[in-house]
């Protein structure tokens, strides 16, 4: 059986919280080069870079699926992954539908900036994205199901913004296909340490809002 080394959680320089050194060509390029063979761009709330990278990885031994990482109205942290832009499209207008109506403020929160696949300027995504949306876990989850899409609890062992610190368990309407850690806690600990994800696989990923912490 063949073995691939995947990221299915990095953030482009859309997320206002991510390094500017974070450009879908750039994170190609450091992929190909510390052969991670798979990855998936997950900026806050939208998907704006998400083609650049997938035309950037056009040639080259790295797969690039299309991504989100959404904030539900728990304020919980849950990739969202598709296989198709067509259906990662039809999610992308589902967000944007319940995103709050406000505007970023790049002094606070910082810049969210949407680039080509050569890692030039298009422009600011003015937008709030680092907001909960007006949907809960189990509507979001349902969603993406409908879409063809699969729903990661991010991040579990981290003190804010996870399913576990919000809720201390998984809701039985949430259609939950994985829940990650971080670098810090070993997969086979994880049902140990967080015995509310109950039986539901355990993954690893970056949450790379830099190339130090991507390629580490």
């Amino acid at each position: 059986m063949d073995e691939f080394v995947a990221d299915l959680h990095v953030h482009s320089l859309l997320s206002p919280c991510a390094a500017v050194e974070m450009t879908p060509r750039n994170i190609v390029l450091h992929a190909v080069r510390h052969e991670v063979k798979i990855i998936a761009l997950a900026d806050h709330n939208a998907g704006d870079n998400v083609m650049a990278a997938i035309e950037a990885a056009k040639g080259l031994d790295v797969t690039v699926l299309p991504a989100m990482e959404v904030e539900t109205r728990e304020e919980i942290h849950l990739v969202t992954l598709f296989d198709s832009m067509r259906r990662f499209k039809a999610w992308e207008e589902i967000v944007s539908r319940h995103r709050p109506d406000r505007l970023n403020d790049e002094q606070k929160f910082g810049a969210q900036f949407i680039v080509d696949a050569q890692d030039e300027f298009v422009a600011v995504k003015q937008e709030l994205l680092l907001a909960p949306l007006s949907l809960g876990i189990a509507e979001i989850t349902r969603k993406v199901a409908e879409l063809g899409g699969i729903s990661i609890a991010s991040h579990i062992d981290r003190p804010s913004y996870s399913i576990i610190s919000q809720l201390g368990f998984i809701p039985a309407d949430a259609i939950l296909a994985a829940a990650e850690v971080s670098r810090l806690t070993k997969p086979g600990d994880a049902r140990r340490l967080f015995p509310g994800i109950g039986n539901l696989p355990v993954i690893t990923a970056s949450d790379a809002h830099t190339i130090h912490d991507f390629i580490t």
